[in-house]
């Protein structure tokens, strides 16, 4: 019965998410005015506004103009539906569940506006790195790159020290590596690689994740990115040129990470006997 109501609470926050994705990119206030109609400004009543309820009764259109509704609103309330209940799964009703569901909700925010709008707001990232960093005094980044450091140092530290310390080696693994790339692209190819909404990502997924999961993130989202863009350019014949949304596939690798990443370094490690 508790998995049913995260899901319910999981497709009323992810009705919330369509809002985030379609205003922060403007500099819209996601609070007012309600939703409306982009065609013929008719504000959705509540009972239009139910979450994959109200589009499979309205067909996909607005009660009164009849126009079209994205199909990414179910999607968005149906990913973000699943995304916590598998973070419940995962995690439990625990803080860690809590932090788990609040990445994931950022994630599905910064993939869909990215996507869209070749945007990673601020207004996501900069609270995402406070959140995350929070999270590192109240649940433990359980990576040991910090207390491997330390003992090679030959030195003791408290495990909450420890943790903010992960997340803070996180945050500059990730957006060092992207950075640092950037830098390299644009003086061998005197062409912007990425923005630094992507950088600004990275270091906010860091402060969740410790070091082994970011890096884990940055070869997901770097492996998916690269199939999805050599398919396009072989199948749209776009070209080399064409911009690829590097933040929407850095969420989906944050996502991976986020719920296998454990099991999927752990695989990896065990090659290595």
């Amino acid at each position: 019965m508790t998995a049913a109501y995260i899901v319910l609470f999981g497709l009323c926050l992810g009705s919330f998410l369509n809002v985030c994705i379609h205003r922060l990119p403007k500099g819209e206030s996601v609070v007012r005015p309600r939703s409306r109609c982009p065609r013929c400004g008719q504000a959705i009543a509540a009972y239009d506004n139910i979450p994959l309820v109200s589009y499979a009764l309205l067909g996909g259109r607005c009660r009164r103009c009849r126009a079209r509704i994205s199909p990414v609103y179910p999607l968005v309330e149906a990913l973000t539906g699943a995304a916590l209940l598998i973070a419940y799964w995962r995690f439990g009703l625990a803080p860690a569940g809590l932090k788990a569901a609040l990445l994931a909700a950022a994630m599905i925010v910064l993939f869909f506006t990215d996507l869209r709008d070749r945007l990673l707001p601020d207004r996501v990232t900069f609270p995402g790195m406070a959140v995350g960093l929070v999270f590192a005094f109240w649940v433990p980044v359980e990576d040991g790159t910090a207390a491997l450091l330390a003992r090679g140092l030959a030195s003791e530290a408290s495990p909450l020290i420890l943790s903010v310390a992960d997340a803070l080696l996180g945050a500059l693994v990730g957006a060092g590596i992207l950075f640092a790339l950037g830098e390299i692209w644009h003086r061998l190819r005197k062409v912007e690689a990425m923005g630094l909404g992507d950088v600004k990502m990275m270091a906010m997924v860091g402060l969740f994740f410790g070091v082994k999961l970011t890096v884990l993130t940055l070869l997901a989202g770097s492996v998916v990115g690269s199939l999805v863009g050599g398919a396009f350019i072989l199948l749209a014949r776009k070209g080399a040129q064409y911009e690829l949304p590097l933040g929407s596939f850095l969420a989906l690798g944050a996502l991976v990470a986020l719920f296998w990443g454990q099991w999927l370094v752990g695989a990896y490690l065990g090659l290595f006997p």
